[in-house]
């Protein structure tokens, strides 16, 4: 008897000596993450987990906002100091933490039991376990293994939605502080124009309709102005928030004008197929098939099995004649299904299973559906930079110029000129939010190919309103 219970012992201190071989990971789990930020965006991220982390992430944040600040830039910044993204990091490890906990197998209970009374002395001692948890822990290991690369592409994600946000924000701040220099330079010309109508009314040379036209594009000029440094300084504290910055003044480090468009332009073809492949939503969803199709299989392996207890047991007896008598034995503990055959069960991991493929199916034509939006808004907005680069923009000079010859030969009125620098000003504008939709919609086509986002359906009513044209907007 006692060496069924040394057998058992034997088989449970197996079982803690292969406990010893799983453990935390170094980087806890940030391997795959560092992976795709370096090859998908080609920046360092880091989870800070000590002081020297701190200290190293800080130094880096700092040389960074010593140089004009770019978009790369800025998304360097946002990764190394963002506290939503630490904070999605340590959710990792927490997923490392429960991964690494469920992979182990079943810990074993102990029992003691000491009775005494006046005719004698029981002493029981029990060593249970669970069979059955025992049976299917290599199928529990391997489905939290899958759950945790699931944890890790969900923090690569995270990643990458970060960078598409910080990147949409620059964008956005730049045009707005590009957009404000451009209203500036307007209205200090409507005012000055303002101001020398006043003085020609005053010698008769200009009567009191024509100054009012001027008066009062001065005094337009000055609420959008108004409007363009709120959503100037909006913009800003929004890149900064997504920098996780504590009050730096961006205005010194933003440059004034947004790039040019990067001359050579994506294909449809390619980027399709980039979704297909590169997506991390997908990649996601592929694990939580495969993790519910092997909970499935385990659930269907045991469906009539909920509970299967196995204990050894030694006992010892002496009465108040001080003789003594040694025993043991086992006990199994076994769950009848009765009333319970394990069908629900089975149903509710066998649905979950389709769920999930049914999940995984419209995914994937999603992301290739968006694939094509973002492509098409993508090309839309490319072109319409063009348009107003080397047509619109030239054509509003020249009109401007010519009409301002004329209002001087006296060949048109105050009112033409005042309306054709309203519509060369307009002009500007537009191209300038022109060109912050192509970065927008080209930020919109690396996150639907990439992972981290959706499309944006701002943009599309931004391009949208852009057909209209012919006013000053300011976004």
């Amino acid at each position: 008897m006692f060496s069924k219970i040394r057998a058992c012992a034997a088989a449970f201190a197996v079982a803690a000596l292969l406990t010893a071989c799983k453990s935390l990971s170094p980087d806890g789990g940030m391997g795959m993450v560092a992976l795709v930020a370096g090859q998908s965006l080609n920046k360092d991220v880091v989870r800070v987990s000590s002081s020297a982390d701190a200290q190293h992430a800080q130094a880096k944040v700092s040389r960074l906002l010593q140089a004009p600040l770019t978009a790369d830039a800025a998304v360097q910044i946002a990764l190394l100091n963002n506290p939503g993204l630490q904070a999605a990091y340590n959710r990792l490890g927490v997923a490392e933490a429960i991964t690494v906990q469920m992979s182990r197998p079943p810990l074993p209970a102990f029992s003691f039991e000491y009775v005494s009374d006046s005719v004698e002395l029981d002493i029981e001692r029990k060593i249970i376990g669970s069979i059955l948890a025992l049976a299917v822990w290599p199928s529990r290991s391997k489905i939290a293994g899958v759950r945790f690369e699931q944890a890790q592409l969900q923090a690569a994600e995270e990643t990458l939605r970060l960078a598409a946000e910080t990147r949409r924000a620059y964008t956005r701040a730049v045009a707005a502080r590009q957009i404000l220099v451009t209203l500036t330079a307007t209205k200090a010309n409507a005012d000055a124009s303002a101001e020398l109508a006043g003085q020609l009314k005053e010698t008769g040379a200009l009567n009191r309709l024509d100054q009012a036209r001027h008066q009062v594009f001065a005094t337009e000029m000055a609420a959008q102005l108004t409007a363009a440094h709120q959503n100037a300084t909006a913009t800003q504290e929004r890149l900064t928030r997504l920098m996780g910055l504590w009050g730096t003044d961006l205005g010194r480090l933003l440059p004034s004008s947004l790039p040019p468009l990067p001359r050579q332009s994506r294909n449809l073809a390619s980027v399709e197929q980039e979704a297909m492949d590169r997506r991390v939503e997908l990649a996601i969803a592929k694990l939580e098939v495969e993790a519910l199709a092997r909970s499935y299989g385990l659930t269907r392996h045991t469906r009539f099995i909920n509970v299967l207890d196995a204990g050894g047991i030694s006992k010892t007896q002496k009465d108040k004649g001080e003789r003594r008598a040694n025993g043991g034995g086992f006990d199994i503990v076994f769950e009848v299904p009765l009333y319970d055959f394990g069908r629900a069960r089975v149903r509710e991991a066998e649905q979950r299973y389709f769920e999930a493929l049914n999940m995984l199916a419209e995914k994937a034509v999603n992301a290739r559906s968006e694939a094509r939006e973002a492509y098409g808004a993508y090309s839309a907005a490319r072109a319409i930079v063009a348009k107003y680069e080397s047509e619109v923009l030239p054509l509003r000079e020249t009109i401007s110029a010519e009409t301002e010859l004329q209002y001087n030969a006296m060949q048109v009125d105050a009112f033409t000129l005042l309306e054709t620098t309203r519509a060369t000003a307009a002009a500007k504008v537009a191209s300038i939010e022109a060109r912050r939709n192509f970065w927008l919609a080209y930020t919109d086509l690396s996150a639907v190919v990439l992972g981290g986002g959706s499309l944006n359906n701002e943009l599309s009513t931004m391009l949208a309103a852009d057909i209209g044209g012919g006013t000053i907007r300011s976004h």
